[in-house]
């Protein structure tokens, strides 16, 4: 069972969209949730294989680095005719000698599934997974899943990173062209929030 987390907890991201959502889906709880910059301390390189390998990792760093409980978020778009690729690189298929470019990520998945043909699957997946560390060691994992389907060119301007090229399931709109509330509802990270807050809850 989920241990007392406390007033306060590290959000082990740099990532603004995200601070923002857990942030949000943190406050009905009355947890303070205080962005792992705010304390000096950096992203550490994410070296394992899963996302929730990569969650555990930034967690713990953020724990041992803050002396708080620590929250972390590790999620990335699964494409099936990609063999789940970018998957745990997600960012990875953003990253230029400049910061981050999203569209430049979303053509590259779009440039290999053209080069597949016409009969290539558009099936993908937003998969989440949150880890819970305390500075004790204890740990605790969430995880989340979206089905949907991937569209070109890019629609919308809410979201973030692949949002306006992933239909969720039963929508006609991509991530990004959906009102924020409803997006928060059926997505990934709000699935896995489900779980967190089910164990909370329990606590």
């Amino acid at each position: 069972m989920i241990g007392r987390i406390g007033p306060k907890l590290v959000l082990a991201s740099h990532n603004k969209g995200k601070l923002k959502e857990i942030a949000e889906l943190l406050a009905p709880f009355g947890i303070e949730a205080v962005p792992a910059s705010e304390f000096g301390l950096p992203e550490p390189e994410e070296t394992e294989d899963s996302f929730a390998g990569n969650a555990l990792l930034k967690a713990r760093f953020a724990a041992k680095g803050s002396g708080l409980p620590a929250l972390s978020d590790d999620s990335g778009l699964c494409v099936e005719a990609l063999g789940g690729e970018p998957g745990v690189y997600t960012a990875d298929w953003a990253e230029t000698g400049n910061g981050r470019d999203w569209l430049l990520a979303m053509t590259k998945v779009e440039d290999r599934l053209q080069a597949l043909g016409p009969d290539a699957s558009r099936a993908a997946e937003f998969v989440c997974v949150l880890a819970l560390v305390w500075p004790d060691g204890r740990e605790e994992t969430f995880e989340g899943r979206v089905a949907g389907t991937l569209a070109w060119p890019p629609r919308g301007e809410m979201g973030f990173g692949y949002d306006p090229v992933f239909v969720p399931e039963g929508h006609r709109q991509s991530f990004a062209e959906l009102d924020p509330a409803e997006k928060k509802a059926i997505s990934h990270r709000a699935q896995a929030f489900a779980k967190l807050k089910a164990a909370l809850g329990a606590a």
